[in-house]
């Protein structure tokens, strides 16, 4: 069945989803988004996502195309009109149409897109086994050249090193700040456990404020381990006792092996595991 994908201020057939090449959003990656879940027909963390959606516009002054309000019926309109009960949201917010030139001023309205389908990032088996990633050598975004918090278009940063992640075998890479401290990786938070204790690097040192980050580490501490955000260099993630990244479209899913070195005893843990489940747990509540 085709989908409908809200186009700005309507549904559309999927054929009729087009955006014009003078947009913005296409020419230089200037616009913001949000990926969302639903669960069992809920729409997961909602208005968190949505927040950090106008969060995101405010700071690299983008005007939305619709208040809060509309933007939250059309979102809930579109994953009706395609019946999805378990899926995933992409939403997109572009500067709009301008000119071949940067002044995003000239752009007179922003763009809406809004897609509703099925996603599986990672097959069923590295939740099972866990996956292996490796230390990427492209470097994070300066958070001064552009601020981590903000979820724009322009992912060629974490492209890059999802490119070293392929080019090695693996399907993830962990990306360091130039610092030299751990990030993120390229599409989801880190987290480490080191004896009994989950460390994962605060949003300052280059990482997104996840949203799925957020709910993992209050799950965690209503189960009384205790959660410190700090930095993290290569060696904490090299001797750690559990490792896991969370992500919207990941959830929560277990790191065997980093750079060569197995993780552990070579299996997603205990901790990882128990947190696993008390998210799925929540999510489809």
């Amino acid at each position: 069945m085709a989908l409908k994908i809200w186009l700005n201020d309507r549904l559309v057939d999927e054929k009729e989803a087009k955006i014009s090449v003078f947009d913005h959003g296409l020419l230089y990656g200037d616009g913001v988004f949000e990926g969302i879940r639903v669960y069992s027909s809920k729409i997961f963390e909602f208005k968190a996502h949505m927040e950090r959606l106008f969060e995101s516009a405010r700071a690299i002054r983008l005007s939305m195309p619709m208040d809060f309000d509309e933007i939250c019926e059309a979102t809930r309109k579109t994953v009706e009109a395609n019946d999805i009960v378990d899926g995933y949201i992409r939403l997109i917010v572009t500067r709009g149409i301008g000119d071949l030139g940067l002044n995003p001023f000239l752009c007179k309205n922003a763009g809406l897109c809004i897609i509703a389908s099925d996603i599986q990032l990672y097959p069923e088996e590295f939740y099972v086994k866990g996956m292996k990633v490796i230390s990427a050598t492209t470097h994070r975004n300066h958070p001064l050249a552009l601020p981590p918090q903000i979820k724009s278009l322009n992912y060629l940063n974490n492209i890059m090193a999802k490119i070293e992640a392929i080019d090695a075998g693996v399907v993830e890479a962990i990306m360091y700040n130039h610092l030299g401290y751990v990030a993120e990786a390229t599409g989801d938070n880190v987290f480490i456990i080191k004896n009994g204790t989950i460390y994962t690097p605060p949003v300052q040192a280059g990482s997104l404020d996840g949203i799925t980050r957020a709910v993992v580490i209050r799950l965690a501490r209503e189960e009384g381990i205790k959660v410190n955000e700090r930095n993290l260099v290569r060696f904490d993630l090299y001797t750690c006792d559990e490792f896991f990244l969370t992500g919207t479209a990941a959830e929560v899913i277990g790191v065997v092996e980093i750079d060569g070195r197995i993780v552990g005893d070579g299996k997603p843990g205990p901790i990882t595991k128990r947190l696993r489940e008390k998210f799925y747990a929540y999510a489809h509540a």
